[in-house]
């Protein structure tokens, strides 16, 4: 009598778990997030899509899809954003146990996308399912692009929005090559989600159009998809030498103080921070104008009147705010204008009811010129949702502090004269493609502030690629200060021009580099990606008739 099934060796049942696709999706989803940075293996990631198009391929209905793309998700957005974990270390209130259960608890969420993705490719495809043909898999690689597309476009605003890595990242190469990402100005970043479901399709596509031929006839239909990923691999790899590196006329200097988390909100640690940002900020000639770019967080004085006093004597140089702004502008010199990321708080009555996570500009006086505050904020970071309901349970913001900050109206440029339109995107807010520019008022720069202490080893770089992707699209510079790194200026064309690692104190000088015109891409923004999935949609449902006409 054959033994049961429970009783079979253990190797035997491993084996047997292993081929439930439920499973192997959960790995491919894993697989598929090494191509973000800091690994950067795209291969991985194309290989990942494409396997998990071949279990879609098999299953039947839409409900297993379903299933697939959500297991594959809980896989990929585990890893991808393992970083969030990290930042449950920097904070008392919650154990820090707690961020693994975070980045897990987040993943569910997020899976739902990828599954929506392939359930609707699997229902649309339906008449394809049991056939095994070319044209059969075309339409059903071409309709899982186009839903991959409006899925990815979904996730960026449904609930707030979470755009962070959305699959186009890993299609950008290194620091100075664009690699596939040279397609943004034209289809944007979702629209390279679709472009990297495509190029996993291709093997399986030719291997299907192979089939029925010799051995030789084989390996001769194999070459035009080898050539065509080794071009794909130089592109990547190789640095970006045609893109043109001109120099524009705006001076600025650049900061990476390199203040630790564990620093940023110690009271005690305030003086010697500001010590820091000063002593980098320093002007090399005197006289000189330029603008000055500190990170988001570095500073920790309230510079506006008004406040209650004990926020001022608890925070502030010498108890006066008006003291502190002077420093800061004796710092930079009388010619140069100083952007820098603050906190201000929300008064009524007199009393503080919430903060905003705002950029102030300073002239060489220390006088207040203007701000921008941040519009999307981020959960349980900034804001605690539903704080009513989970105060009670134990949970609290990552970030010290009782007051909710509030969101600012949305992209906004500054006109600072001889200094440049200034566009402003806080941390967060640079990954949300097709939202970061006033359209009705062009920057020639976007400033984007940042703290990405508390992104542990992955966030950091995952957060510049994003940002380089939004260069891309809109064909505009970006310059970031961070607190520990990765600080970088980035050219219209999404190429890192200077830097300072993780970790390292240090300062940028030169020329902001000069605007292109608009993009397509900023012109029309996500109506772009969308449109391009209504015609791969359109080119899947010809391949379901060309395929039923031929079955």
């Amino acid at each position: 009598m054959a033994p049961h099934r429970h009783d079979a060796p253990l190797p035997r049942r491993m084996i047997a778990l292993w081929r439930s696709p439920r499973l192997q999706a959960l790995a491919l989803g894993a697989i598929a997030a090494c191509g973000f940075q800091p690994l950067g293996l795209w291969p991985l990631t194309l290989a990942g899509l494409a396997l998990l198009l071949e279990l879609l391929r098999r299953t039947t209905g839409a409900r297993g899809a379903f299933a697939l793309g959500w297991f594959f998700g809980v896989g990929h957005f585990t890893l991808g954003n393992n970083w969030i974990a990290t930042a449950f270390t920097y904070q008392a209130n919650m154990p820090a146990w707690l961020g693994g259960i975070a980045v897990f608890l987040l993943a569910l969420y997020l899976a739902l996308y990828p599954a929506l993705a392939c359930a609707l490719a699997r229902n649309l495809c339906s008449r394809t399912v049991g056939r095994t043909g070319a044209l059969a898999f075309a339409a059903l690689a071409l309709t899982f692009a186009s839903c991959w597309i409006v899925t990815e476009w979904l996730r960026a605003w449904a609930f707030s929005g979470f755009a962070w890595n959305p699959i186009g990242v890993a299609l950008l190469g290194p620091f100075d090559t664009r690699g596939l990402a040279l397609l943004a100005p034209w289809i944007g970043t979702y629209g390279l989600g679709g472009v990297a479901v495509l190029l996993a399709a291709v093997p399986g596509l030719f291997v299907r159009l192979g089939a029925g031929r010799s051995a030789f006839g084989r390996a001769l239909w194999a070459l035009p998809p080898i050539a065509g990923f080794a071009a794909l691999g130089a592109l990547m790899l190789l640095p970006d030498r045609w893109a043109p590196r001109e120099q524009g006329t705006i001076r600025y200097t650049l900061i990476q103080p390199d203040i630790r988390q564990e620093y940023i909100d110690d009271p005690r640690q305030f003086e010697n921070n500001f010590v820091k940002m000063a002593m980098l900020s320093l002007p090399e000639v005197p006289g000189r104008k330029r603008v000055v770019f500190w990170p988001e967080s570095g500073l920790g004085d309230y510079l506006r009147d008004g406040y209650p006093d004990y926020y001022y004597r608890m925070y502030t140089y010498a108890g006066d705010p008006a003291l502190a702004r002077q420093r800061i502008g004796r710092v930079i010199g009388p010619y140069a204008l100083l952007l820098t990321g603050a906190v201000d708080l929300v008064m009524q009555d007199g009393e503080d009811v919430a903060a905003r996570n705002n950029v102030t500009a300073f002239d060489g006086y220390g006088d207040l010129l203007a701000s921008y505050s941040k519009a999307h904020l981020v959960p349980y970071g900034e804001y605690l949702p539903m704080r009513g309901l989970l105060t009670p349970l134990g949970l609290s913001r990552l970030v010290p502090g009782s007051l909710d900050f509030w969101p600012g109206p949305g992209p906004r440029t500054i006109d600072f004269g001889s200094y440049g339109k200034a566009g402003i995107q806080i941390c967060y807010e640079i990954i949300f493609s097709g939202q970061v520019v006033d359209p009705l008022n062009r920057p020639d720069y976007i400033f984007n502030p940042s703290n990405d202490g508390w992104f542990g080893l992955w966030g950091p770089p995952q957060h510049l690629a994003q940002a380089r992707l939004r260069a891309l699209e809109e064909g505009l510079p970006i310059l970031r200060s961070t607190t520990t790194g990765i600080s970088a200026v980035i050219d219209a064309d999404g190429i890192v021009r200077k830097f300072v690692p993780r970790h390292t104190a240090g300062r940028l000088d030169g020329f902001i580099p000069p605007p292109h015109k608009p993009t397509a891409f900023a012109r029309l923004g996500n109506a772009l990606p969308l449109a391009l999935a209504g015609v791969l949609l359109l080119l899947a449902l010809s391949a379901v008739a060309l395929d039923r006409r031929r079955g």
